[in-house]
């Protein structure tokens, strides 16, 4: 169980995207956990999609699960906290907290205003552009 202090030894991250019928879209959280996992910070990252696309939520909480983790971290990868974020999200955790009682869950804030975002927005105005 999560102490207040984050030990990426024993904890999983899951991404979750909403899902798209695009597979050019989904395939951007594929890579993303690609990169992640690269990075080397956390032995375990998985990916999840609310809808539209697998795995599901649920598939990737069991493959977070079976890695032997004390602590999964759903991180969205959303803009905002819309109601997918405060309401959907929220209320995977609280089942899965019943599910895998010994097991701690977390959400992530979503992307929104962090600091860094400005950044990327003037990176993606000064892109090629459509």
């Amino acid at each position: 169980m999560s102490n207040g202090k984050l030990n990426p030894a024993t904890t999983a991250i899951l991404l979750i995207a909403h899902g798209s019928r695009r597979q050019e879209a989904n395939d951007e959280l594929v890579k993303l956990a690609e990169l992640l996992r690269e990075e080397g910070t956390y032995s375990k990252i998985e990916i999840a999609f609310l809808e539209l696309a697998d795995p599901n939520i649920p598939a990737g909480v069991e493959a977070c699960v079976k890695s032997g983790v004390e602590e999964v971290r759903m991180l969205p990868f959303f803009l905002s906290p819309g109601r997918h974020v405060v309401e959907d999200l929220e209320r995977f955790r609280q089942e899965f907290s019943v599910q895998y009682s010994d097991i701690h869950f977390t959400i992530c804030p979503p992307l929104g205003l962090h600091p860094k975002i400005i950044e990327i927005i003037l990176d993606r105005i000064v892109e090629n552009c459509i």
